[in-house]
């Protein structure tokens, strides 16, 4: 009888195990097949009747319930995975705009009542299970944002999480205004209190069937606190993803006060991912700058005994909108990088419509508020995360009609994408990087000029193979090349991207 009941227990285990190897985020993650797009529920499905910007006049904010209406729109762009933003209460004091930063925790295991539909008979915590079902019926995973610091009302009721000055004073980090930093101990020795509030996050975030925690500025928590909390959420589900805001460029803490656990020992810890500092692109010159990056990243992911996957974070909810920084040809480049690079393509929502995320209220006077600030605060030209505002948009055709090309391309070439070569090419021009994607002999090309001021004309590319006057197959661009004997020479307007089948 014991043999036959261990027997059935193998085989159970041997199947959950195979049903979480087939479908876990874990594993979709650290292959590459995770297309993340960031949203904040609280404008998601936003009802602004009126066109004014803001939710007001008894408009329906967004909330678990009516997000359920897009989600049909998001599986049809590709995506397969939403960073679903902070959904624990925001404090509202010493607070940032009228509905509060959702970055504010102001309670570790309960749902924000903003984000609730109140004509719903369904609890706060049935609501948001029954978001996330609707997006597994859909094959979207679901992570949820876990935020770094507490607000100040956490810090009333609960000054024994919180590290104090020698006046015994709250901490404020760096210009985090709105927050105060947690007390999470050192290596030595780990706050109970707070270890304990995370796992019963960890607990709520599990129980509302939720795939993965992204972990906010990860970096100021110790290296056994996350093995712990990681460990602790992976004895119930091991496909769990955790995801560190953490980035190489990342060197030190925002407070003396904080610990700092720099992003390759947040890998040794547990964590199966962080932010490549994809960002830099704005700011990048040259192609070796791109060639570097994509090089540090590869081989970052092979120096662990687990694998470990990257997002490609050229756009999150803390960056200016790309359309405001270089015009619409940054974000086309953004799609088809996102596309055709080896690592998780990531963006925020509204960057697929070519949203500016300008706000015509912006930090002006409120009329009415829920905290004890009475402005519109917002970081311009950055997602609003702070009152109840707009659902994402834009009206730009060029980038949806990128968007949705690349991503496409991306779906319908996913193994070029995700286990094929990846060679970078240097060509004549400083400013134009290329590169090459090969897997069982197909190959693509992709060209891009970082120059967003000048038009490069008969850049010379090598590629071997290529034959004098072929003709090659557009992806992207013009169809306008000329071919040598293994070369190719193209013009690139201002930052401009192309695309060659070969």
């Amino acid at each position: 009888m014991k043999n036959k009941i261990l027997t059935v227990l193998v085989a159970f285990f041997a199947l959950t195990s195979s049903v979480f190897a087939q479908d876990g985020l874990r594993t979709m993650f650290v292959n590459n097949k995770a297309v993340i797009c960031g949203i904040n529920i609280r404008n998601f499905n936003a009802k602004d009747t009126n066109g004014n910007g803001i939710i007001d006049n008894n408009e329906e904010s967004g909330n678990f319930i009516n997000a359920v209406e897009r989600l049909d729109e998001i599986q049809a762009a590709g995506i397969n995975v939403l960073h679903v933003l902070p959904i624990t209460p925001v404090g509202k004091l010493k607070s940032l705009g009228t509905a509060g930063s959702l970055y504010a925790i102001a309670d570790f295991d309960s749902i924000n009542h903003q984000l609730v539909d109140l004509t719903s008979e369904m609890t706060p915590m049935e609501q948001a299970k029954y978001f996330v079902d609707e997006c597994h019926k859909r094959g979207i995973k679901v992570v949820i944002d876990l935020p770094s610091c507490g607000s100040y009302d956490l810090f009333l009721t609960n000054p024994e999480l919180f590290i104090k000055d020698k006046k015994q004073l709250s901490v404020v980090p760096t210009d985090w205004t709105d927050v105060r930093l947690l007390n999470t101990g050192n290596d030595e020795s780990l706050n109970q209190d707070v270890l304990d509030v995370h796992k019963r996050f960890v607990d709520m975030v599990m129980d509302i069937g939720a795939d993965g925690i992204r972990a906010d500025v990860a970096t100021i928590k110790p290296f056994k606190f996350w093995q712990e909390i990681i460990n602790y959420s992976r004895e119930r589900n091991p496909e769990f993803l955790y995801l560190a805001e953490a980035s190489d460029s990342w060197r030190e803490p925002p407070s003396k006060y904080a610990e700092f656990t720099p992003y390759d020992k947040l890998f040794s810890a547990g964590f199966d991912g962080y932010y490549g500092s994809f960002f830099g692109l704005k700011d990048w010159k040259t192609a070796d700058e791109l060639y570097e990056h994509v090089k540090f990243n590869k081989k970052l992911l092979t120096s662990y005994p687990e694998s470990k996957g990257v997002i490609m974070s050229f756009t999150t909810h803390d960056e200016t909108s790309p359309i405001i920084l270089k015009g619409e040809n940054l974000s086309v480049m953004m799609c088809w990088l996102e596309a055709t690079l080896p690592f998780n393509p990531y963006f925020i929502d509204g960057f697929q419509f070519g949203d500016d995320y300008i706000y015509p209220w912006a930090n002006t006077k409120a009329c009415f508020t829920e905290t004890d600030d009475d402005y519109y605060f917002v970081h311009r030209g950055k997602l609003d995360i702070f009152n109840y505002s707009r659902r994402p948009q834009g009206n730009n055709d060029l980038v949806k009609t990128n968007f949705k090309n690349a991503f496409e391309f991306r779906k319908n070439n996913l193994d070029l994408v995700t286990k094929g070569t990846w060679s970078p090419i240097k060509t004549d021009k400083p400013s134009v990087f290329a590169y090459t994607r090969s897997y069982q002999g197909e190959t693509i090309l992709v060209v891009g000029n970082l120059d967003y001021k000048h038009t490069q004309k008969r850049v010379k590319i090598k590629v071997a193979g290529i034959k004098k006057d072929e003709v090659l197959e557009m992806i992207q661009g013009q169809d306008i090349c000329k071919t040598r004997k293994n070369k190719i020479f193209v013009d690139l307007e201002a930052g401009q991207i192309r695309v060659f089948k070969i």
